[in-house]
């Protein structure tokens, strides 16, 4: 049976231990189940596994496998959340959390600093299938207020801190504003992880994850889930994927159950070296300004102590004369790896105008704060001082 997440057990020791199911063998590490069905005993309980839902009732893998549900019970002991679903990437957990949860006329706030997938999704694609996105600044509760204040608004989505800015929302705060409004609150707590920020403590009703980013944390594998309530997750959201399919493979699922064997060690280190970055490039001639929650001049720094364990392992910083300095930078480096991703234990540089955010309209990179100028580093295990160097090839000239 998968490990007690009420054991009182420690962050470090659920990343390890939770949710492992042996075999008969008695394995000591996961074992990787590459099997698209199971076989039944006899029709009866071939009838019996067919009619339950979740847990140990194995059927076939897009819904049920043995190597994804130990993913799914260890994240959730991590996230304190009662039930998960693992899907086949970060965006395809936000489309199941939207299809299984909304229906068309009814209404969605949505923060205007979220992932440009993201936006595209909210506000191009369920469009078409009659859901309207409204979309609000992410720090401005009275906007928030205001939006939800329509008879048919069903949820509240953000991503707190927002990529690639990296700004505060008061979760909390939002919490009761959401409840008011009769509406759910999701959060994408990608970039902090249940080792900085544990959303559903803070009132949050649902929690995302690209799998892909942190929990991963290698770079190797593609993956995503959400968390909540049994109610949401069991009776809402896993026949939507029992159905549509946007599945999580065993063998990711496999992988992604290493990487969070270390991730409380990446993401203490990897902010802690995020945060020596980030006031480094504060003394720079030619940034403009730095972006990151550890700072003292960030202007949500005092709530992110409250909110988050540590600053996060993301920077962003704006050159003063935009783009083409920015763009010298990332062309200077050599250490650094110019890629959009992040989440790694290899430092990464992207410049979001025209790459992550590219595909959004200028008018919503300018209202989410994108400048030409701006750059992302997701900081990962090198030492701090060669990155420095790295990023001093640019500046030098910049």
């Amino acid at each position: 049976m998968p490990t007690d997440s009420k054991s009182g057990l420690d962050l470090a020791t659920l990343s390890v231990r939770a949710g492992q199911l042996r075999s008969q063998f008695q394995e000591h590490s996961e074992a990787m189940f590459l099997t698209s069905s199971f076989v039944f005993e006899s029709a009866q309980q071939a009838a019996e596994r067919f009619a339950a839902t979740g847990g140990e009732n194995f059927v076939y893998s897009r819904f049920s496998n043995p190597t994804v549900e130990m993913f799914q019970t260890r994240l959730a002991a991590l996230e304190g959340a009662e039930a998960c679903i693992a899907t086949a990437s970060g965006m395809s957990a936000i489309l199941a959390l939207s299809m299984s949860l909304l229906k068309s006329g009814d209404h969605m706030v949505c923060s205007n600093a979220v992932f440009g997938a993201t936006i595209q999704l909210f506000g191009t694609i369920l469009s078409r299938f009659g859901v309207e996105t409204t979309f609000v600044p992410l720090t401005d509760l009275a906007a928030w207020r205001e939006a939800g204040a329509r008879p048919n608004t069903r949820m509240f989505f953000l991503e707190t801190p927002s990529n690639p800015l990296l700004e505060i929302c008061d979760i909390p705060a939002l919490s009761e504003i959401a409840r008011k409004c009769g509406a759910l609150l999701a959060v994408d707590n990608c970039l902090c992880t249940p080792v900085l920020q544990r959303p559903l403590q803070l009132g949050a009703d649902l929690v995302m994850h690209s799998a892909t980013k942190y929990l991963d944390g290698q770079g190797r594998v593609l993956g995503g889930a959400v968390l909540g309530s049994r109610e949401l997750i069991l009776g809402s959201i896993l026949p939507f994927l029992r159905s549509a399919g946007p599945s999580l493979s065993p063998f990711n699922a496999w992988v992604i159950l290493k990487g969070l064997e270390t991730l409380e060690l990446r993401m203490m280190k990897q902010s802690q070296s995020a945060l020596e970055l980030a006031r480094w490039l504060e003394a720079r001639p030619g940034v403009k300004r730095v972006f990151y929650p550890g700072l003292e001049s960030h202007p949500q720094h005092a709530l992110a102590a409250r909110q988050q364990r540590a600053g996060g392992t993301v920077v962003s910083f704006e050159m003063a004369r935009g783009r083409e300095a920015a763009w010298r930078v990332i062309d200077a480096t050599r250490v650094l790896s110019i890629t959009a991703n992040l989440g790694d234990v290899k430092s990464t540089i992207t410049h979001p105008a025209t790459t992550t955010h590219g595909r959004i309209s200028q008018e919503a990179r300018n209202a989410s704060g994108i400048a030409d100028g701006l750059l992302r580093v997701a900081v990962g295990l090198e030492s701090v001082a060669d990155l420095c160097a790295d990023l001093e090839r640019g500046l030098g000239g910049a």
